[in-house]
């Protein structure tokens, strides 16, 4: 008798799925750098840009491959590259995120969502007022 795990079909990849597969497989250790640290680089430029432009008062602080946002209320967003795994991790209130590079942007491992929309959503919870962090 076949058991039901025998029996299951697994699923399918998904175009994106295997889009991202294949922008992870082919990045290099040094394109991956780069695109990493184009990302903390914008993230450092749009928190100088929405310190100007707004109230929000975001002090960055950039030690190696992490950023660490803080608000005016205490609260933290930490940013940071995960070399081995060719990611960039983000920790906020909400919970943490895993993004991978796509071959355009960095997506999120489990949601789909786009980096610097989740942080503009994230910060802005945080800061208590709306920013918006695309570069």
């Amino acid at each position: 008798m076949a058991s039901a795990a025998a029996n299951a079909t697994l699923p399918q990849p998904t175009m994106r799925s295997l889009i991202s597969m294949a922008a992870i497989l082919t990045m290099t250790d040094s394109e991956y750098l780069d695109r990493a640290e184009a990302v903390l680089k914008a993230v450092e430029l749009n928190c100088d840009r929405l310190n100007e432009e707004t109230d929000a008062d975001i002090d960055n602080q950039r030690v190696g491959g992490m950023v660490t946002l803080t608000f005016r209320n205490g609260s933290q967003i930490v940013i940071n590259l995960q070399k081995p795994l060719h990611e960039i991790w983000m920790a906020s209130r909400s919970g943490g995120y895993h993004y991978r590079f796509d071959g355009a942007r960095w997506i999120d491992t489990k949601s789909g969502g786009e980096f610097f929309e989740q942080l503009s959503r994230e910060a802005s919870a945080q800061a208590g007022v709306a920013l918006n962090f695309r570069p």
